[in-house]
């Protein structure tokens, strides 16, 4: 086939084959314009082999590009399986480069049998937290195999959204749901471990952490008042509350000072991570137990 190097046959031997038909051609001519013409042909196809043969990288493509006419003409379907193939090589080199790039966000993984294996390792004020991992099959459609993600984030929806269309975004769009459920997870947990002494009665809380409530008790100038706060995180993907309810116990019977400071607390709720609040007030109750003393 004309333009396509012969099975087995290397640029150099093929341009001496070449060049030794110019000397033959020129000797066997008997219309000097055919025989120019012909010469015109032959210096042509010398000159592109020349090319390749001081460009091996022009030597590869032209290889590559032997190879896929000659597919194109005897198998059409498998043209069309090589160019899926290609593309899905495409996509796993893709998801590689994001996990190389973005390895210290948290973002991790390892080549399968079946793809990519990703891990994403969740994380809070500098707190390493969970792990979570997300196996992919990289096939057309790209699909998830199995996965340690808890069942109350949303993949399948994200999934929907991002899988297919833009590998990138389904992973930042997942580590965003994990991590901060994870951080939510973590502020409940430090108020339990680190404040009991201020609570009554147990934090309750739902599987997802977005939906916590809880009874504490101050005790400034040597009274005691209960608060009661409900803390709501509407954006799943936040660690902090987006609706902030505090009422205090015996409420009406508060003075004004009283009214002020309870609203203080649902701003504080609203602005820092629940355990930093409930630090501050052990910071100001020791500060006035000192003062007092």
């Amino acid at each position: 086939m004309a333009g396509i190097l012969a099975p087995g046959l290397g640029v150099l031997a093929h341009l001496e084959r070449l060049e030794n038909q110019t000397s033959r051609s020129r000797k066997r001519s008997e219309e000097p314009q055919s025989a120019q013409a012909q010469e015109r042909v032959l210096g042509t196809k010398i000159q592109k082999l020349r090319h390749l043969r001081d460009d091996p990288r022009a030597a590869r493509r032209h290889r590559r590009g032997g190879v896929k006419a000659c597919i194109a003409n005897v198998e059409p379907n498998r043209t069309v399986e090589v160019n899926e193939q290609e593309a899905l090589e495409e996509k796993l080199e893709n998801v590689k480069a994001i996990l190389q790039a973005y390895h210290f966000t948290g973002l991790s993984g390892k080549l399968t049998n079946r793809g990519v294996c990703v891990c994403i390792n969740t994380a809070f004020e500098g707190n390493l937290l969970d792990s979570y991992f997300v196996d992919l099959v990289i096939q057309k459609p790209l699909r998830i195999h199995h996965h340690s993600v808890p069942v109350f984030i949303p993949l399948e929806e994200i999934a929907a959204k991002y899988l297919q269309t833009n590998i990138q975004h389904f992973l930042f769009s997942l580590c965003e749901y994990l991590n901060a459920y994870s951080g939510r997870k973590y502020q409940a947990d430090r108020l339990q471990s680190d404040f009991a002494a201020l609570l009554t009665g147990p934090l309750q809380r739902n599987p997802l952490c977005n939906l916590l409530s809880f009874t504490y008790k101050l005790d400034p100038g040597g009274q005691s008042f209960l608060f009661c706060a409900r803390l709501l995180y509407k954006d799943l993907t936040a660690t902090l509350p987006t609706d902030v309810t505090v009422t205090c116990q015996g409420g009406e019977a508060l003075s004004t000072s009283w009214e002020e400071q309870r609203a203080s607390h649902e701003t504080l709720f609203y602005t820092k991570p629940l355990h930093q609040v409930f630090a501050s007030f052990a910071r100001r109750e020791k500060l006035e137990m000192s003062l007092v003393s």
